[in-house]
């Protein structure tokens, strides 16, 4: 027997039938039981018998053809893998990024009660690997699906990233249609999964009037709704819950009511077919989010400053402050045109450097507020900002003027 075949265990009258898994423990034998558990058996004591070799390359669900049918809305599905499109890898008994777009329909047959499905896998890679070339690579395939006539755009992702991509998307992108960002926090093969539910709302999410680059994820740890988060304000705030996106410094554009698909919104959001399809696809790469902490060197802004980084984002303290011995590094940078722009570690509320002494100095060395943006936000933008910009004056006021909601001119205390 090898790893991924189909056997059955018979212990003490009792049959297991699963999938074979590694084991770490020598004389014992691991089965992957139907409702997705894992159970250890001693191999001397149990009758084993195998009902059928493992195919290498095989999926969990059989692919099924995608069915066009007459008066359904056309959502196209670009697959980058992440959990939402992972399984079980025999060799190590992890899940691994394998699933095709169409295996996800397959395998989420409620998907089908709601558009007609174009699938592309564009890439299957975890998340982790996410870069800037394949952040605009993304953003072209997505213009493409657009351009061929999809009413709306899903995309699978892998959870610890997507808030990344969301935001690269929602300044990259000028959409009339839904673009959304689906991912879960436990692949499908668990029975905890979160993945059918996430997908069936994001799909209701694409169909809809939202025609923003979106992130849908569960809204609370029970199957109930799933939240609708703006591509510029959301964040994981959790490694393994089922609702650890959560909206920062804005409430969620709204939510999906699982069983009955209705929406509610919350947020002023663009409607479908108000702009033309845009694509500005320009990202600097050498832009670095560095985190300050006390009594760390000021020679770390020297370091991205001689190593060519062309913008830097600062996540001070509080209102956003670093030690007085960085400021020379601030000005250095800001003198060689390469811009510093200041985040808050505390993620909800705003930069305010005009309160303290600390702060006004970091004004006068050239920093640049980076008012109620998250951090990540503030790098992917200044990513964007410093490739399109045409001088230092034009990236500090891009920096300072809200472009994809990802800027508040008051930040609501409740969120």
């Amino acid at each position: 027997m090898d790893l991924g075949d189909r056997i059955i265990a018979e212990r003490d009258g009792t049959s297991y039938e699963g999938v074979l898994m590694p084991s770490r423990r020598e004389g014992y034998v691991v089965i992957k039981l139907d409702n997705g558990y894992n159970i250890g058996l001693n191999a001397a004591k149990s009758g084993l018998m195998l009902l059928q070799e493992h195919k290498e390359g095989q999926a969990l669900h059989e692919d099924r053809a995608l069915q066009i049918r007459e008066g359904f809305p056309q959502v196209s599905i670009l697959s980058t893998g992440g959990t939402i499109a992972s399984k079980v890898d025999y060799r190590t008994g992890a899940v691994t990024s394998q699933f095709s777009a169409s295996e996800i329909i397959s395998a989420i047959p409620e998907l089908e009660e709601i558009a007609n499905y174009r699938a592309r896998v564009i890439y299957q890679i975890l998340s982790e690997n996410m870069r800037a070339e394949y952040w605009i690579k993304l953003a072209h395939s997505v213009a493409e699906e657009i351009s061929s006539g999809a009413e709306g755009v899903i995309i699978t992702h892998g959870t610890d990233t997507m808030m990344y991509t969301a935001a690269a998307l929602s300044f990259m992108l000028k959409t009339p249609v839904p673009v959304v960002l689906v991912g879960s926090q436990r692949s499908s093969d668990r029975p905890s999964s979160d993945a059918s539910m996430n997908a069936v709302c994001a799909a209701t999410v694409a169909i809809s009037d939202i025609a923003e680059v979106c992130l849908v994820m569960h809204g609370a740890t029970s199957d109930d709704y799933c939240s609708i988060h703006r591509g510029t304000r959301v964040r994981k705030m959790h490694t393994s819950r089922r609702d650890a996106f959560q909206s920062i410094n804005q409430a969620p554009l709204g939510q999906v009511d699982y069983l009955s698909r209705k929406i509610r919104t919350f947020q002023p959001y663009r409607r479908r077919g108000e702009v033309e399809l845009e694509v500005a696809d320009r990202l600097e790469p050498k832009c670095a989010l560095v985190k300050y902490t006390p009594g760390s060197s000021p020679e770390i802004l020297n370091y991205y400053i001689d190593k060519g980084y062309r913008g830097i984002v600062l996540e001070g303290t509080g209102l956003g402050h670093v030690a007085s011995d960085w400021i020379d590094g601030i000005k250095r940078a800001t003198q060689e045109d390469i811009p510093v722009v200041i985040a808050s570690q505390c993620l909800r509320g705003r930069i305010c450097d005009r309160v303290y002494d600390t702060g006004r100095d970091m004004l006068a060395a050239g920093a640049i507020e980076g008012e109620d943006m998250l951090p990540e936000v503030a790098l992917v933008k200044l990513m964007w900002t410093v490739a399109n910009a045409k001088s230092p004056e034009s990236i500090r006021s891009l920096m300072k003027t809200p472009l994809a909601g990802e800027i508040s001119f008051s930040t609501p205390i409740t969120v």
